[in-house]
């Protein structure tokens, strides 16, 4: 074929976003005649779509260079842009800053009044941004958006939005961020914005509704996301962070065998040709969902590829550690990542698992700042969701405590949130909670339906660890006498001893607070009202201290 058929060829794939025909008649084109600036465009545009990041730079460059020729110095700088843009996301930041520097120089500066100094505010807003200064980047983005509708620019404008939305959830300004999301959506799934742009605004708002716990707008994006990549052929960019997406809610939604397929398949484009920054979260999912499973070495190789990738592998692989018995190493790495965590998403992320672990490590304090916590971010954000973790760490505090009755109402309200969301896993761990709660109210009956309706679930999903600890409940039910927990039971034996509230703390690490606490469990639960009862019972029922 002549380099003019090979030109017309690799118009009209591009046109209908056939990006592999694009690319293989453009650079055919090419091999035989010079290609001019738009259609380097355009080969620039297919190479970046097909992940070709080092050629999509090398033929933006030469796009760049042949629109200079050209004294189109406007459309130079838009390459440039793309360019950089492309650069950041591999974290070529020196380059990227290069070549920022040289748009501004092309465009005198900001004295030449242009769309274009519009895209150059947005790499340092973004920037602005992720130093900390949500305020300034949030009007920084206002000024994006105004300078996009002054030019009428649809692309700028998305990504206006995009920032400002996102400065706005910083911000705790969650209904209006929101809304520039939704904004977003009409606009992209509209085909009013170029594929490029697109993909990143599908991705970012993705993200950002995960971090608000908003799932049913994340859902719904993810679809929407999974239906723009397959009408695309050959598209490679953004369909890993599309099936992450859908593993995510897969997972949630209780299909684990099709939300490891999808991780797995995400963990392979992600790493091809070479690792992309999304890789970490496809790997983090892959790890989960073996962890769930009880597939710990699987877990445990997964969870190091996410961190090699530059994914925090917490708090998944505390909670691993946790299975596993390990509670220190577990207690340690999740207070580290409380205490690392400043952003109010990050916190919500990692606050269940704090509750959890904190438990276990019989820190009944620390449970409960972090349960109160989350009750409050939950208050705040208002996603069904989030309010359903948050139900379910201030009930199992509240059980640790011994408040079984205000558990039960916490657990109750979790159990309805997760039905509303269809989160079946997330529901019968709560399930598993509320037979506890019965059965220590004496409700045999109900703590059996309980914890039969739980083990229905982990069986389907393949829960292994969940499956083994509801085997151990209910073969329990009376490990002790008098209803006494394993705690009360450590408590009971060292208070036979003689020992004090005080000694008792610092044998069990646990605050006198506490101690005090069990001791009053104890004596409820026995129907005694002292100290020498409570010593006289311990040696009836064989529960002094062992030697």
């Amino acid at each position: 074929m002549t380099a003019a058929g090979e030109l017309a060829r690799g118009r009209r794939a591009y046109d209908r976003q056939d990006w592999t025909q694009a690319h293989a008649s453009l650079t055919a084109a090419g091999a035989k005649s010079q290609l001019g600036a738009e259609d380097l465009e355009r080969l620039a545009i297919s190479a970046q779509l097909l992940a070709h990041d080092e050629e999509a730079v090398e033929v933006w460059q030469r796009a760049h260079n042949a629109y200079l020729e050209a004294a189109d110095v406007e459309r130079a700088v838009r390459c440039a842009v793309h360019m950089v843009m492309n650069l950041v996301n591999r974290g070529e930041m020196a380059r990227a800053g290069g070549w920022l520097a040289r748009s501004r120089r092309l465009l005198d500066d900001g004295q030449r009044d242009c769309v274009e100094l519009g895209y150059l505010m947005v790499p340092a807003s973004l920037q602005t941004l992720m130093q900390g200064d949500v305020e300034g980047a949030s009007e920084m983005f206002g000024r994006v958006i105004d300078i996009a509708g002054r030019f009428g620019d649809p692309d700028l404008a998305a990504l206006g939005r995009l920032g400002r939305g996102q400065s706005l959830l910083a911000l705790g300004q969650i209904g209006a961020g929101v809304a520039l999301f939704d904004e977003n959506m009409v606009a992209v799934t509209s085909g009013e914005i170029a594929p490029i742009i697109s993909g990143l605004i599908y991705c970012a708002v993705i993200d950002g509704c995960r971090g608000i716990f908003d799932l049913r707008r994340a859902h719904e994006w993810t679809e929407a996301l999974n239906h723009w990549c397959e009408s695309q052929p050959g598209l490679v960019l953004y369909r890993g962070n599309c099936l992450v997406f859908r593993a995510q809610i897969m997972q949630i939604h209780g299909e684990w065998s099709e939300a490891l397929a999808e991780a797995d398949r995400a963990c392979v484009r992600l790493s091809e040709p070479h690792l992309q920054p999304a890789a970490g979260d496809a790997f983090y999912r892959l790890a989960e969902l073996y962890r769930l499973r009880g597939e710990f070495s699987r877990a445990e190789a997964a969870f190091r590829q996410a961190s090699e990738a530059g994914t925090s592998a917490q708090p998944g692989l505390a909670l691993m550690r946790l299975a596993q018995g390990q509670i220190g190493p577990a207690a340690a790495a999740i207070r580290r990542e409380r205490d690392e965590a400043q952003l109010l998403p990050d916190r919500c992320a990692v606050l269940p698992a704090f509750v959890d672990i904190m438990l276990a490590a019989h820190d009944l304090e620390a449970a409960g700042e972090g349960a109160e916590e989350l009750e409050a971010a939950a208050g705040a954000l208002q996603a069904p969701y989030l309010r359903a973790l948050a139900g379910h760490a201030k009930g199992s505090a509240l059980l640790a405590n011994g408040d079984h009755r205000r558990a039960l109402e916490s657990l109750r309200s979790a159990a309805a949130l997760w039905r509303e969301v269809e989160a079946p896993y997330e529901g019968a761990r709560t399930r598993v909670l509320i037979a506890i709660a019965c059965r220590a109210m004496g409700d045999a009956d109900a703590a059996s339906m309980e914890l039969d309706a739980a083990r229905r679930v982990f069986n389907r999903l393949g829960a292994a660890p969940d499956l083994a600890h509801v085997a151990v409940l209910a073969r329990g039910e009376s490990t002790a006498p008098g209803g006494l927990s394993a705690r009360e039971v450590e408590v009971l034996r060292l208070l036979a001893a003689g020992k004090s509230n005080r000694a008792i703390a610092g044998d069990l690490f646990i605050s006198e607070k506490t101690v005090a606490r069990h001791v009053s469990n104890i004596f409820t639960k026995l129907g005694l009202s002292s100290r020498a009862a409570a010593t006289a019972y311990a040696y009836e029922h064989g529960l002094t201290a062992r030697t």
